[in-house]
């Protein structure tokens, strides 16, 4: 029985962007104010992804803000007060409209749509991240550490394979290792916001360690509070997370060369916030890891070179298995990219250059003085309010 490959026709794969033409639409695209809006949607909604974006040759910067921006609207969307199934309902219809080449006049949906049918991203990649989302509206609990796993493949690996795709990226095993990287950074966030989750009545923890270790799942959710028993889990999470940043670092050599100093500094941020997790003992329930703009700053430096922790490992680990949750997402993501667009690796390696890192230290001092000053002119004009 013979199975034909998934193509624009089937909708696996977007229709170009329909637009209106430039001379009746005043000499502009309208791309440029898009990618601003994308833009502000990185640097308000994740300090670790603005810098390491930061890094990324241009063109692939450009997808990749696009590509953070409909994911973070997505989530506030869901996240947002009384939100539920008709906010994911919405979503769904957004992207249908976005596959269909004439998305939403909405800025993160325009630029979404032009990434998805420049890089040939499958529909169903994308749609695994909205799968996450309605789990999180049913309040499911996951039973074991696969049923965790499986879960940050929708919210987390699936952007990993989307992020991998705008760098160009078409072999199965680095695709493989990319997915990894996501579960790990996954598992480290639902390490650090044990606390904050349960306050909001979630539970992403395995129930099934929570049994072993005698934490009674209904009674912590219902007053959640710090215990050994609850460090146990915590640190066996990160520890299970050190396994994935393991193989995702292995996949990193295989990216085009300008855009890994970017992933690897990714990379090391979110294990440092694992590193501030066991630092506090393992209490993600009253305490918060942070990782301050210093830590960030001299990993990014330390991340233009390979890992020396895993390089006797590396060859092993690329070559390691796909995460079974994950196996169909990255069949997808090895279809040949006949529509796609020119990969990242055409970039000249003079954008990762000492220089370039200096710049963006400069900019980034820059950009927290700015933040600084905002702040003290904000409580300078409440303590005049009430005086």
């Amino acid at each position: 029985m013979s199975t034909s490959e998934p193509s624009l026709s089937d909708g696996t794969f977007a229709r170009p962007l329909t637009r209106r033409p430039i001379l009746l639409n005043y000499g502009f695209s309208g791309d440029f104010e898009d990618h601003k809006a994308c833009s502000a949607a990185i640097r308000r909604g994740s300090k670790s992804f603005h810098l390491a974006s930061l890094l990324l040759p241009a063109r692939t910067r450009t997808a990749a803000r696009a590509l953070y921006a409909f994911c973070r609207h997505s989530d506030d969307m869901i996240d947002a007060p009384r939100s539920g199934m008709p906010a994911l309902l919405r979503l769904r219809e957004r992207l249908d409209l976005i596959y269909e080449g004439t998305p939403e006049p909405i800025a993160c949906d325009r630029a979404f749509a032009r990434i998805v049918h420049d890089y040939a991203i499958a529909k169903p990649v994308v749609e695994a991240l909205l799968d996450g989302f309605a789990m999180d509206l049913e309040g499911r609990r996951h039973a074991t550490i696969d049923d965790v796993k499986a879960y940050a493949t929708c919210v987390a690996a699936s952007v990993g394979l989307m992020m991998a795709s705008v760098m160009g990226v078409s072999d199965r095993a680095a695709l493989a290792r990319a997915v990894d990287l996501g579960i790990a950074m996954q598992l480290t966030n639902i390490a650090r916001d044990v606390g904050e989750d349960a306050r909001n009545g979630r539970l992403y923890l395995p129930v099934d360690w929570l049994d072993e270790q005698g934490v009674d799942a209904d009674a912590f959710l219902r007053d959640p509070r710090f215990s050994p028993a609850i460090g146990r889990v915590v640190k066996r999470l990160l520890d299970e997370a050190t396994r994935h940043y393991r193989l995702g670092h292995a996949g990193i050599s295989s990216l085009p060369k300008p855009c890994r100093h970017a992933i690897r500094t990714a990379a090391l941020v979110y294990e440092a916030i694992g590193s501030g997790i066991a630092a506090n003992g393992y209490d993600s329930v009253s305490r918060r890891a942070r990782t301050e703009l210093s830590t960030k700053l001299r990993l990014m430096v330390k991340a233009r070179r390979e890992d020396s922790r895993w390089t006797a490992s590396t060859v092993r680990d690329l070559h390691a298995g796909t995460e079974p949750a994950a196996r169909a997402l990255v069949a997808l993501s090895v279809v040949p990219r006949q529509y796609a667009a020119t990969s990242a690796s055409a970039a000249t390696d003079a954008e990762t250059t000492i220089g370039r890192v200096a710049n963006i230290l400069l900019r980034l001092h820059g950009e927290a003085r700015a933040d600084t000053l905002k702040r003290r002119k904000t409580a300078r004009e409440k303590v005049a309010s009430l005086a």
